[in-house]
């Protein structure tokens, strides 16, 4: 059997995402022959059938599934190796953020980096957390900076940062949170999750609104929309200048730490932006505490 290159493995990938040998054409700007002729020999090396027709488009098969995955993970760690022998200072820095901590906890921490080391270029992708997990699984991202990573999925937590969860709410306006409508994230947020656990665990069932964004739900929540469960950061000068106030929950506020998070051979990069987080010289009050780590070890 021979090999396959990492372009057509890329061409595969973009047909698998786009569900279309045209659409994926016009993305990687080849003709749709090129693209069409990259899978076929991707299925003639290995002998097996990746793709089907699905009305207009075209849907995976289960060999397709299983080999995009792995597509993924092989361009991956070849984006990575090729970091990986830069120096580090000119290098390139992929990090992924969970939306709150993006706004509220990585910009500053970001800035500092950049004045520090500006050779290197930083790319940031924010996503829910368990598709930021996934793609650092996938070494697509170098470093992630979310809520606690899944058990048993191969990442270690290099540094934490301590953050709480509380329920707020605007002014006057909630004489009994769990009465209220709650206000809710989209799926794969983990503060959903925590929601959820929280309510159940209360055996409170109020109204609930999904409104999937981070800023939608803290700007309904500002006009009385209801209340939300919400990390203590996004909400300083809300709660300073009394636009929402903090509300007497049962079980809360939770200790939610935000994790720094690597795979087990973090880029050059991703060692020196680590690095910078954890130095209170650079960073001050923000800065993150290390965490030990062991072998296997997701905490």
């Amino acid at each position: 059997m021979g090999t396959v290159s990492a372009v057509r493995m890329e061409t595969f990938l973009a047909v698998a995402r786009q569900g279309s040998i045209r659409r994926a054409a016009a993305q990687l700007h080849i003709t749709e022959a090129a693209a069409s002729a990259a899978v076929a020999h991707i299925e003639k090396q290995l002998g097996a059938k990746l793709i089907a027709k699905s009305g207009r488009g075209i849907t995976l098969t289960e060999a397709g599934r299983v080999y995009a995955e792995y597509c993924r993970s092989i361009l991956g760690l070849m984006k990575e190796a090729q970091a990986a022998v830069r120096r580090a200072e000119t290098g390139r820095l992929r990090i992924g953020v969970v939306a709150t901590a993006g706004e509220y906890v990585l910009l500053r921490l970001l800035a500092s980096f950049r004045d520090r080391y500006p050779d290197i270029e930083v790319g940031l992708s924010i996503h829910p957390r368990d598709l930021l997990f996934i793609e650092l699984q996938h070494h697509e991202t170098d470093l992630v900076i979310a809520g606690r990573p899944p058990r048993d999925a191969g990442l270690v937590v290099r540094a934490k940062r301590p953050s709480r969860l509380v329920v707020v709410g605007s002014p006057g306006r909630c004489r009994d949170p769990l009465r209220t409508t709650w206000l809710l994230r989209g799926q794969g947020s983990g503060t959903l999750e925590t929601t959820l656990a929280l309510l159940d665990r209360l055996q409170a069932r109020p109204p609930t609104l999904t409104l999937g964004t981070h800023g939608a739900v803290l700007a309904a929540a500002r006009e009385g929309l209801g209340v939300t469960l919400i990390h203590s950061d996004a909400v300083e000068n809300d709660l300073a200048e009394r636009t929402l106030e903090l509300l007497a929950v049962e079980g809360t506020p939770l200790d939610r730490p935000w994790h720094a998070v690597t795979t087990r051979t973090p880029t050059p990069a991703a060692r020196l932006f680590l690095g910078h987080i954890m130095d209170p010289d650079a960073v001050g009050s923000r800065a993150f505490q290390p965490c030990p780590t062991l072998p296997h070890d997701t905490r």
